[in-house]
């Protein structure tokens, strides 16, 4: 056998090495250096697939066909889970996608009960969807994210209601706001979500309202937009989910609007879709504005989603959120996605099992979990 050992090649630019085509394998028991640069120095017209390391996040990250996306171990197992929703009657739906990849989703099963206007939250393990409608409903059911069936009983929320906004560290699930004829709720309740059992009384929203939002880091969670007699809103507030206590004002959505989704990395949050006008009058958007989770401050324009909408839903792994779902006024089966560190419109990623508004969703891999 001849060996033939090459300790450096160079082009000749004496920069950039040459191209190898075909089967190309490597064995050692070294390492292999990839090119590295910064965010700035990002090449561009490169093929699917590229590798680079990027000194300013200090990851590997690979060119997906339309945007640089960082290489993570977490990221290439975390699911997104949708459930419930009305096409045109109530659902108990259940199905998942693999956040890192593109395709349709896949059947996971049922919820107990038929619902829409549900509140989603998770931890790393287990997905808990709160609330909803017909009813009032106080249902809390869960599945465990990881593996396919029906979502199992809970507990019971501290007031039954819908429409209220959810969101999670790794130990703790938050609900906030809702609707039942007649109330429009400031209520703020809290569960472990390892075990099961009813909820606990957290505190209060700056403002009573419904058809709400939220996202978190992992020790803050964010409530953004929603409805309250007369009054579309594009309030955010914030708390601090270990804790309890009322929430504090942290801003204002771009603007206002209802019926809105919203998810996050470990720093930032974002707020996409909606109703922009009172129900029943409808006025759907494809708005997509951030925040830093951190900081307070009103958030910035991100971009657009493919589609304007409203009643849709949004998970995340730790780079890229999909929203799923909602309604133009018809029901929607779309899926879109974004990279969470950037700026820009979202991309097509696939369709939901059945198109379907007032969804919930949630994630083993979003910003709350860090």
């Amino acid at each position: 056998m001849i060996n033939l050992r090459v300790d450096t090649i160079e082009g000749g630019d004496g920069n950039n090495g040459p191209i190898f085509e075909g089967n190309l394998e490597f064995s050692s028991t070294a390492h292999l250096v990839l090119p590295k640069g910064t965010t700035g120095e990002r090449p561009v017209g490169v093929s699917t697939g590229a590798m680079r390391y990027n000194t300013d996040t200090s990851n590997v990250e690979y060119y997906n066909g339309t945007s640089w996306v960082e290489v993570s171990s977490s990221d290439l197992s975390n699911r997104g889970v949708f459930g419930g929703g009305v096409a045109p009657s109530n659902l108990n739906t259940i199905d998942y996608i693999s956040i890192q990849g593109l395709g349709n989703a896949t059947d996971f099963g049922d919820l107990t009960t038929t619902r829409q206007f549900i509140g989603a939250c998770s931890s790393s393990t287990r997905g808990v969807f709160g609330g909803g409608t017909p009813g009032p409903s106080d249902v809390l059911d869960y599945i465990t994210i990881a593996t396919t069936g029906n979502a199992t009983d809970f507990g019971d929320l501290t007031v039954a209601r819908y429409s209220a906004g959810a969101c999670s560290s790794s130990t703790r699930g938050v609900f906030g706001g809702g609707f039942s004829p007649g109330a429009f709720y400031n209520v703020i309740d809290y569960i472990t979500i390892a075990t099961t059992g009813n909820a606990t009384d957290f505190g209060d929203l700056t403002v009573g309202r419904n058809r709400i939002t939220a996202c978190s880091s992992s020790t803050r969670g964010v409530f953004g937009g929603g409805e309250s007699p007369g009054t579309i809103h594009n309030t955010i507030d914030y708390i601090t989910i270990a804790s309890t206590g009322n929430a504090t004002d942290f801003g204002d959505l771009t603007v206002v609007r209802n019926t809105l989704s919203a998810c996050s990395s470990s720093t930032r949050g974002l707020f996409a879709g909606g109703n922009q006008t009172a129900v029943p009058s409808l006025t759907q958007t494809n708005i997509i504005d951030y925040i830093i989770i951190a900081s307070t401050g009103n958030a910035t324009d991100f971009g657009d989603l493919t589609v304007s909408r409203f009643g849709l839903a949004a998970c995340s792994s730790s780079t890229r959120g999909v929203f799923g779902g909602g309604y133009t006024p018809t029901p929607q089966n779309v899926l879109d996605y974004i990279t969470i560190a950037t700026t820009g419109n979202a991309t097509d990623f696939g369709d939901l099992t059945v198109a379907r508004g007032n969804l919930a969703a949630c994630s083993n891999g979003h910003g709350g979990l860090s």
